[in-house]
């Protein structure tokens, strides 16, 4: 009885790890609506340094541009203090439509990013699946082509964070950032 017990614990938390390495993509993917400015709405992650840096964080502004190869030029401006910082990433297409991959110079992650749900005009819900040595972490971001965004898509952001597994602690609905009247943390 308790081995059969333990057999079946085992495989629903088979199970449970099966589903949170299953992300989905876009289907019908077109990558060329995806260009062009995004605001940064929501970030969710189980990583240390979102731990660490999670009251830091605001809304940054990010272009997604082609390359001439296919890929995704990625560029993220984000208050730091009182500067702001830009960050470019070259996101390589895979195969999958929608799915692309990235090792960052600086920490030698490896990314595997998934445009999982967009509607090109209004939000694109994104998310990764990061390995490094010390492990692997998973990162949600909502992206909206305006700085607010209706209470059902940020749910809809909140509760896929969840089905992968992060708590209500690791997600994060962020701060306006640069104009006058923007709400602050």
């Amino acid at each position: 009885m308790q081995s059969t017990l333990l057999s079946i614990l085992g495989l629903a938390l088979l199970g449970t790890l099966h589903a949170q390495d299953s992300i989905p993509v876009q289907a019908d993917f077109q990558q060329d609506k995806l260009t062009g400015r995004w605001y940064s709405i929501g970030l969710a992650s189980n990583s240390n340094w979102f731990k660490e840096k999670k009251h830091l964080m605001k809304m940054c502004t990010t272009i997604i541009s082609t390359t001439a190869d296919g890929n995704l030029e990625v560029t993220s401006t984000y208050p730091k203090g009182d500067e702001c910082v830009t960050r470019n990433s070259v996101y390589t297409k895979t195969e999958q439509p929608g799915l692309f991959s990235y090792t960052s110079p600086r920490w030698g992650s490896n990314h595997k990013i998934h445009v999982v749900e967009t509607n090109y005009e209004e939000y694109a819900l994104v998310a990764t699946q990061i390995s490094k040595s010390t492990g692997s972490s998973t990162m949600v971001l909502l992206y909206s082509r305006t700085k607010e965004l209706s209470p059902k898509r940020l749910e809809m952001f909140t509760q896929f964070s969840r089905e992968r597994g992060l708590t209500d602690d690791e997600i994060l609905i962020l701060p306006q950032t640069g104009e006058a009247g923007s709400t602050g943390r």
